[in-house]
């Protein structure tokens, strides 16, 4: 009988101490995965908005994060904001709440660090803190306005549309007048040599260019990709000197009107790409202005 005591305490304490491992190995791995995913998702950044380690960005460029929610209270539904705000020189956050029709109806200042903000778990607690018991609220998207010299220089547009198969996973560069500075394919579960080649160059650069009037009403063709386009289209091979600078402005003015051309035998991924990439860039524009009005309107000391 004391044997088998012995046996179950020891057996049990060496579950607890594999358990223990187990979890420290785990929560050390999470935090160097969640690491990577953040400087993946900042180098993508950096690439887009044209710099890199021949060109690095500025020192005083700056990226600032907001937040959208979907806020319930009762039967009323409501917008609501976490923006950056600066006051004394320093960055702090408030949540702005807006109506369906684009009025303002509350703001709140929110107790928690850009560091932290980063982090889903760390801004729900800090919403649940300023938000009255009643109001539920749920993550809809982000979206990182960069600035640069005190001035507005672009938009970063993180986003997911239905695909092919299932879900494309984008970044998206947009300037101030929302024209397309590029797009990054981040995931995506396309056919090898089909709808998997959205990744490339000669497909996702396509977008880059497009004014805002023009995306509204982007269509997907089934005609062959010209060749002088496709090579322009080629980042390596224009940096390469194929192209003179004359080249480049001709062929820029050329196709920027054009529409999307579809890749061969993944007509289908290329219009879920074009259609999700629309969609992301119409429904910004038309909420920013709003979000700026009211950010005006209200004198709010917005970091952007």
């Amino acid at each position: 009988m004391k044997q088998l005591i012995r046996i179950t305490v020891g057996l049990t304490i060496s579950c607890l101490i594999a358990a223990f491992v187990m979890g420290a190995v785990f929560t050390q791995t999470d935090k160097a995965k969640k690491r990577n995913q953040h400087t993946n998702i900042q180098n993508t950044m950096i690439a887009l908005l044209g710099y890199g380690k021949s060109n690095p960005s500025p020192s005083d460029l700056k990226l600032n994060n907001i937040y959208r929610y979907i806020v319930e209270d009762g039967k009323n539904k409501y917008l609501g904001y976490m923006l950056p705000v600066e006051k004394g020189g320093k960055t702090g956050y408030e949540f702005l709440l807006i109506d369906l029709d684009g009025k303002y109806v509350a703001r709140y200042k929110v107790k928690i660090s850009p560091e932290k903000a980063i982090e889903a778990p760390d801004r729900e607690e800090a919403l649940k803190g300023v938000l009255k018991p009643a109001m539920t609220f749920s993550y809809a998207d982000s979206t990182v306005v960069v600035n640069l010299g005190g001035k507005r220089l672009a938009y970063l547009l993180p986003g997911e549309f239905p695909g092919f198969k299932t879900f494309v996973s984008v970044m998206l560069a947009l300037d101030p007048s929302f024209k397309i500075l590029g797009l990054e394919i981040m995931e995506n579960e396309e056919d090898p040599g089909l709808g998997g080649e959205i990744v490339q160059e000669y497909f996702k650069n396509q977008f880059r260019d497009k004014e805002l009037k023009k995306v509204k009403e982007l269509k997907v063709v089934k005609k062959p990709l010209p060749e002088e386009y496709k090579n322009y289209l080629e980042t390596k091979k224009r940096e390469k000197g194929a192209f003179s600078k004359e080249e480049i402005d001709e062929i820029r003015s050329k196709y920027k009107e054009k529409d999307i051309y579809a890749l061969t035998g993944a007509t289908i991924s290329s219009r879920a790409v074009t259609k999700g990439v629309k969609g992301m860039v119409k429904k910004f524009a038309y909420r920013i202005k709003i979000l700026d009005g009211v950010i005006e309107g209200q004198g709010i000391p917005s970091a952007f």
